[in-house]
This record gives C-alpha cells, sequence and structure tokens, in this order.
C-alpha cells in the first residue's frame, strides 16, 4: 500500500508540470480565439475595402473633378482669385440691372481646408433686378457663396405709396468664394 502511494504521489508530481503546461495551453487557445472574433469584423471590413478599390477610386475622381468646379484651384494667388471673381459679380449685378454703389475684396481666412475669400459688394435697384442677380447667383461655377444680405429701403414708405413706383433698393452683399489651399 505504501509503495502505491508512494507512485501515486510520483505520477502526481510529473503529471503536474504537463497539467499546468495543458492548463496554459488551453488559455492561450481562448485567448487567440477571442482576439480572433475580435479581429475578424476588421478583416472583413479592410477586404471589402479592397475589394471596392475601384469603385472607391472613381468615386474620389468625380469628387475631385466636383471640387475643381465649385471652387478655385490653389495654383492661382488668393488676390488674383478675390479680384476675378470681384469682376464676375459686378459683371454679373450689371447685367441683372443693379448700379454697383462699391466693391470690395477682403483678406482670406482659412475655412474648413479653404481659402474663404469675401466679397462685400454695395448695390442699388429695383427688386427684380435683385431678385435676378441672385438666381443667377446660385449657377454660378466656381460657386459663390452668400454669406449675409442687407436690403434697406431709402425711401419711406409713404413715399412709395403716393409715387407708386417700384422704389429702388439698396442692397449690401457679403459674398466669398473658395480656393483650394496650397
Amino acid at each position: 500500500m505504501r509503495q502505491r502511494l508512494v507512485v501515486a504521489a510520483t505520477a502526481l508530481l510529473l503529471l503536474t508540470p504537463v497539467l499546468g503546461a495543458g492548463a496554459y495551453v488551453v488559455q492561450k487557445h481562448r485567448w487567440a480565439q477571442a482576439r480572433l472574433a475580435e479581429l475578424e469584423p476588421r478583416y472583413a471590413r479592410l477586404k471589402g475595402l479592397q475589394q471596392q478599390q475601384p469603385e472607391i477610386a472613381a468615386t474620389l475622381e468625380q469628387a475631385r473633378a466636383l471640387r475643381s468646379q465649385l471652387v478655385y484651384p490653389a495654383s492661382a494667388d488668393a488676390n488674383q482669385t478675390g479680384n476675378l471673381a470681384q469682376q464676375q459679380v459686378r459683371d454679373l449685378f450689371t447685367t441683372a440691372g443693379l448700379q454697383i454703389l462699391s466693391s470690395q475684396v477682403m483678406p482670406a481666412k482659412e475655412r474648413n481646408g479653404f481659402d474663404s475669400i469675401p466679397l462685400l459688394v454695395r448695390v442699388e435697384g429695383e427688386w427684380s433686378a435683385v431678385q435676378a442677380a441672385l438666381a443667377v447667383l446660385g449657377g454660378q461655377k466656381p460657386v459663390i457663396l452668400i454669406n449675409d444680405l442687407d436690403i434697406q429701403l431709402p425711401t419711406t414708405l409713404a413715399n412709395m405709396v403716393h409715387a407708386k413706383i417700384q422704389p429702388r433698393l439698396s442692397v449690401t452683399f457679403n459674398l466669398a468664394v473658395l480656393r483650394e489651399r496650397a
């Protein structure tokens, strides 16, 4: 009996490192399985992105083409861009029937990765001319943004009722154009 106890104790002593190693392997296996389960969705997304690479490239190219239509290129100087936009706005307002009182290009400001070049334009004219200018302004490319619009009646309401003429409005446009940053 004593001999059996010694053999059992020896066997248990020899099996302890094997059992410990087995427990370690099982623990590492579970950890690896959990890690794989965590990484599998990421891998699937990356694989999907790789498969859609041609579509993504085509969409990026379309976005770049659209961007080039909507903003002025970085190759042009900010002052040149402002002057060009100012002349375009002056021509547009004059064609719409508005009289330009003043126009000014303000210093460019950084805005969401673009240079925003503000334009301040004061005009005078009838309401129909203001409407025509606003309609045409919305379709310009590169885009001209309207930051603020101030419309004032220089004559009193009493004079307008008795005169039965369309009043001349004084309008201040606070506009901006965008230029790509270099």
